[in-house]
């Protein structure tokens, strides 16, 4: 037991206490290691962090260290209270290993929250004997400390989009930032309202804000607005994917509407299994599905035709200069508002109304686009999908997305060092 009170000397100490003496506990599951003060070291105040004369001690409390060669480690100290004039209150003395009235040391949160971020909260609590609650706990703080300490820099282009994270439209905002050097998460807001994806910009500021260069979007009308207010003089793209999203989706509701018809009247079912052979990428399709598809676009049907229709707006996205880009547009839009098929003009017209802000895609030189946001969006929703212990949303807002949670570790650990 010397010994190890050696090694915590090497690598946990603190300045103004004793690490006294080390033991078993009485059922021989975990050691405990009783800490005092140093002799003529004073007390600090827990509120002011400033030295206070002391007032009286405390019953004694455990903190839980990290485990040691599968025991459970805990640290007994016995807490001074002191009278600070500062704050003209008697409070709780603050000690290094500690925070507030959590029973974790701030070296064990740190030690489970790197684990977590590689295995599942509950493998984590599994795996060192504790609960998942305490896993959580060391993950918010971490994090926490992340936030409250991190350095946002510059900011020149952010992405913004939602995620649904429970059944009822229980959805999250998510912005990040997209530069072409700096990829990371930065905010995570409930709801995808105006009000919540407010909560962004005061966190950030209005200096940071003001030097944003590029935003890019859906077309979801609480962004559109909060963007409008806070990014006036940002370049606002809605890039290819979620317009191709779109109209994929009303391309599918042709095809579902139109088989339902044929079937009803009694028609051969030529759409029947045709969904991804209309909204499939023709690279991507398989030897038998061009066939198929080959065969199908040889009815004169409104499915085939709407399918034509998104074929066509591809070509879109081959021009590089906004001027012709919008010429084709407009010439599309024409055309489908001819086309007498409802869902395909729906898109029409929503294109019309967004026409400046799909063709700032174009001014901005192709370079950025939400493609990047969706992508990390998805690393999102299969980390809850595979059933992480997001519980509440205060869980999912710690984790974020896993392989994406900026390294606020080395933050904390820095405190340590110091």
């Amino acid at each position: 037991m010397l010994q190890l009170i050696t090694i915590l000397n090497r690598c946990h100490r603190f300045p103004g206490f004793v690490y006294q003496q080390a033991r078993f506990s009485s059922d021989h599951k975990s050691i405990e290691i009783a800490v005092r003060p140093r002799k003529g070291s004073g007390a600090v105040c827990s509120r002011c962090h400033q030295p206070a004369p002391g007032y009286d001690q405390l019953s004694e409390r455990r903190f839980e260290f990290i485990p040691f060669w599968g025991f459970l480690v805990f640290l007994l100290y016995s807490m001074r209270r002191v009278d600070c004039r500062r704050c003209e209150a008697v409070v709780v003395e603050e000690v290094p290993w500690g925070d507030g009235k959590r029973t974790l040391t701030k070296a064990y949160m740190l030690f489970l929250a790197r684990w977590a971020r590689r295995l599942s909260w509950k493998e984590t609590a599994e795996a060192f004997h504790t609960s998942w609650e305490k896993v959580f706990d060391a993950v918010e703080h971490v994090v926490a400390f992340g936030l409250a300490n991190r350095k946002l820099g510059s900011i020149d282009a952010i992405g913004v989009d939602e995620i649904q994270y429970a059944k009822g439209h229980k959805y999250l905002t998510l912005v990040y930032q997209i530069d072409l050097d700096v990829t990371r998460l930065l905010w995570v807001g409930k709801e995808r309202t105006i009000e919540s994806f407010q909560g962004f910009f005061a966190t950030i500021g209005d200096e940071v804000a003001s030097k944003i260069v590029f935003v890019c979007s859906d077309m979801w009308e609480p962004y559109l607005k909060v963007i409008r207010e806070k990014c006036s003089d940002a370049l606002h793209i809605l890039d290819r994917f979620h317009i191709v999203a779109k109209m994929n989706q009303a391309l599918d509701d042709v095809r579902a509407e139109e088989a339902r018809r044929m079937k009803q009247e009694g028609f051969h079912p030529v759409l029947k299994k045709s969904r991804w052979l209309l909204l499939k990428r023709q690279e991507n399709l398989t030897g038998k599905q061009r066939f198929r598809l080959r065969d199908l676009l040889r009815y004169n049907l409104k499915s085939v035709r709407a399918y034509l229709l998104k074929e066509a707006f591809q070509q879109l996205w081959d021009y590089n200069s906004p001027a012709w880009a919008g010429k084709f547009l407009d010439e599309w839009c024409r055309h489908v508002m001819r086309s007498r098929i409802e869902p395909m003009k729906k898109i029409a017209r929503t294109l019309r109304r967004h026409r400046e802000l799909i063709l700032n895609y174009f001014h901005a030189q192709k370079l950025l686009s939400s493609g990047v946001v969706e992508g990390l969006n998805n690393k999102a929703k299969v980390t809850m999908r595979r059933s992480y212990g997001f519980r509440t949303f205060r869980a999912l807002e710690c984790n974020g997305p896993r392989s994406l949670r900026s390294k606020f570790s080395r933050y904390f650990h820095a405190s340590f060092s110091d």
